[in-house]
């Protein structure tokens, strides 16, 4: 196994890893590593209720793909490559971690009809221990997890990139919308797909 040092993104990493460190990066098969109610599409819930839709993986990021559905039995109508989870509500947290320390935690701010246009990033003092499921990878310089509800949903192995100049908080612009930025802030062109900037501060 490598000792990854602050991979750009998911891209680098699946080029670079070693193969039997790519399931970190499925995340049908983390959810199934974790114990939640989960499947690849074509396989049947467990009861009627509503589930987490999306791409096993994804190395584009940014909730693409992501459905809620409400799903009776049969998943066979889902797309190829998808799988289908518990829902989880709560707080949406992304931590970095450094040798399996907690160095930075934001919480995202989003509406619910949306996976990918998040409203606002902004930091916090919550603690999140490392992941037991990651016991292995406690010896990496850089380890970044999404959780939401306190259920681990995700893992990258690089930090945040959003909150690399020392700011507090990360509001996204798209495309259409105001550079101007409120007071206290200031605008940084920030392009990622449908984003053209952020203001922080």
């Amino acid at each position: 196994m490598q000792s990854w040092q602050n991979t750009p993104d998911d891209e680098y990493f699946w080029k670079n890893a070693d193969p039997d460190d790519l399931w970190v990066m499925d995340k049908l098969i983390l959810s199934r590593k974790l114990g939640y109610l989960c499947g690849p599409s074509g396989t049947d819930v467990p009861k009627p209720d509503w589930y987490c839709v999306r791409p096993c993986i994804n190395a584009i990021g940014l909730g693409l793909g992501t459905q809620k559905v409400f799903l009776e039995k049969d998943t066979d109508h889902l797309p190829p490559g998808h799988f289908w989870c518990e829902w989880f509500n709560g707080r949406h947290l992304s931590v970095d971690y450094e040798y399996g320390l907690p160095k930075l935690c934001v919480e995202g701010f989003k509406e619910q009809t949306t996976f990918t246009r998040w409203d606002r990033w902004t930091k916090t003092d919550e603690f999140v221990h490392f992941p037991d499921v990651l016991d292995s990878y406690i010896h990496m310089p850089y380890v970044n997890c999404e959780f939401i509800g306190g259920k681990l949903i995700e893992v990258h192995f690089r930090s945040n990139p959003d909150f690399k100049y020392n700011n507090i908080e990360f509001i996204p612009v798209w495309e259409g919308e105001n550079i101007s930025p409120p007071e206290g802030y200031r605008y940084i062109q920030y392009p990622d797909l449908r984003r053209i900037g952020a203001h922080i501060r």
